[in-house]
């Protein structure tokens, strides 16, 4: 479902008025401040982490120590030792993964993986770049056109995923494969990359080139600026890593820059500089928790609790961070095994993605518990309600079967906006494990109609692969009204069209289509 490579042009009549803006250097004075006082509570000090031991579920598949995808809902996607994509489960156990049978190339051994969308991967082999999804190997069709060598992906709060290459920054969206150019050439030389709100709090994509600091913005639909950083970078300093926190209920997302000498973080407050009681080597961020690396040493940040931790009672040998996920949860590789680790043994769900845009009443969510200590009771929260859960699977929306009565929680009840649900594991010791997921709430207001909604959709991202083949046919209203349950999932968990999300408005469309009755 993808399109050929888009160069965007600049505008005509406006030779100075590029699509890519050239960038401007933000002169705005840094802001150091400190670390908590003498009476600060235990891991408020980022020099004095609180220890816990680390809740670990161990693999038998032996992992090789190059990047990786974690599911949020559990799992992932990574390397093994001798080169094989392997997909892994939450209790560590092998899951499906193979090449489609449509693929034109094999797989080959893989280089790195990285995340495209909260279920989504790009597998770079030695043979070409490959979308795991749904457990299978899928080639896409512009993968000719960008070609391996990736450093870096990420994706932005519009919905765009971007991929950072030797040969410049590229951008997928609504299935166009793009190159930003600046001053009309590739933006070559990105080390690394993340998601993050820039200093203005706009939707940001920061990246490090030539050892500097610089930031993406969309200035307006379709039209990019790129930034200098205000960064309180010295002479000589460099930019080694980056990481991303999302937004919170009511709290926005933050970057973190891993540089030559020390960690600098900036949030609302400004730039600060975070002394661990060791510098970094390695960064990850996902969600609103950070990793690092430090030495053999891995450290923890709760950005909602304010809280960092220490990892403790892990295996003894050197330790790799491969991929971390918006659960609190980081998989890594320590001498020769591959564990995924957390502070707490934090419940996983599945019917619900962090940052999700729901629309639709009567949503399933699934909470899966990791393997290890079996919590005495699993509670949903939502606002000021809370219901036990009365198996792993709870109706969460709408109304009961007479029609009449409110579920105990319903998304009728909601205000427009940001809300979080929680899932709360509780033990008999008293202690308890949390999984937190902010999403945005967007109620039926319009029903939507096939004809004039949902084909062009069709016709734009899907004609291509589901007309006859090789995806199911979709090419009919009754074909689209029969699958309407499934294509609704699949879009709104950002995993078709195969080439790249949805942008939220068609994601929101096909929901409230589907919502309403699938109306022709």
């Amino acid at each position: 479902m993808s399109t050929p490579l888009l160069r965007p042009r600049p505008r005509h009549g406006s030779p100075s008025v590029a699509r890519f803006l050239s960038p401007s250097l933000l002169l705005l004075s840094a802001v150091l401040f400190s670390a908590c006082g003498e009476d600060a509570p235990p891991g408020s000090d980022p020099a004095k982490p609180a220890a816990f031991t680390a809740t670990q579920v161990s693999t038998a598949q032996s992992l090789a120590a190059m990047p990786g995808f974690a599911d949020q809902s559990g799992g992932g996607i990574f390397a093994t030792a001798k080169g094989a994509a392997v997909r892994l489960r939450l209790d560590g156990s092998q899951a499906a993964l193979a090449p489609h049978p449509r693929n034109t190339a094999p797989v080959g051994a893989v280089r790195a993986t990285f995340r495209l969308g909260p279920h989504s991967a790009l597998v770079e082999t030695d043979s070409g770049l490959f979308l795991a999804d749904q457990g299978w190997l899928i080639e896409p069709l512009w993968q000719e056109v960008l070609g391996t060598g990736i450093v870096a992906t990420a994706q932005t709060a519009d919905g765009a995923a971007w991929i950072a290459h030797p040969t410049g920054l590229f951008q997928i969206q609504g299935g166009v494969l793009a190159s930003l150019k600046l001053s009309g050439q590739p933006l070559t030389g990105i080390t690394t990359m993340t998601a993050a709100p820039a200093e203005d709090g706009l939707p940001g994509l920061w990246f490090a080139r030539e050892g500097k600091l610089n930031v993406v913005v969309a200035s307006a639909p379709g039209v990019y600026q790129v930034r200098g950083s205000d960064a309180p970078l010295a002479g000589g300093e460099t930019v080694q890593a980056l990481a991303g926190l999302s937004a919170g209920t009511g709290t926005p997302g933050e970057v973190w820059v891993l540089t030559s000498t020390r960690l600098l973080r900036r949030n609302t407050e400004g730039w600060s500089t975070v002394a661990l009681p060791s510098r970094p080597e390695q960064l990850l961020g996902a969600g609103r928790y950070l990793w690092a690396r430090a030495g053999d040493r891995l450290y923890t940040y709760d950005a909602d609790a304010k809280v960092w931790g220490v990892a403790e009672g892990l295996p003894s040998g050197s330790v790799t961070l491969l991929a971390s996920d918006e659960s609190g949860c980081a998989w890594v590789r320590v001498g020769e095994q591959a564990l995924a680790i957390s502070q707490t043994p934090a419940p996983r769900v599945t019917g619900m993605h962090q940052g999700m845009l729901v629309v639709e009443e009567g949503l399933v969510i699934q909470a899966h518990l990791p393997p290890g200590r079996t919590p005495k009771s699993v509670h949903f929260q939502l606002e000021d309600q809370e219901v036990e859960a009365a198996g792993p699977a709870y109706s969460f929306g709408g109304l009961e079967a007479d029609g009449e009565t409110l579920k105990a929680v319903s998304f009728t009840r909601l205000a427009p906006g940001g809300h979080t649900l929680g899932v709360v594991s509780r033990f008999e010791d008293g202690t308890e494990a949390r999984r937190q997921l902010p999403f945005t709430y967007q109620p039926l207001t319009t029903t939507p109609s096939y004809a004039r909604d949902i084909r062009p959709i069709h016709e734009a991202r899907c004609a291509k692969c589901h007309t006859t083949s090789p995806g199911r046919p979709l090419n009919t209203y009754e074909l689209w009204k029969s699958n309407a349950p499934l294509i609704n999932a699949a879009v709104r968990d950002l995993r078709m069209p195969a080439d790249g999300p949805l942008d939220p408005q068609g994601i929101a469309l096909i929901q409230r289509w589907v919502s309403s009755g699938a109306q022709p």
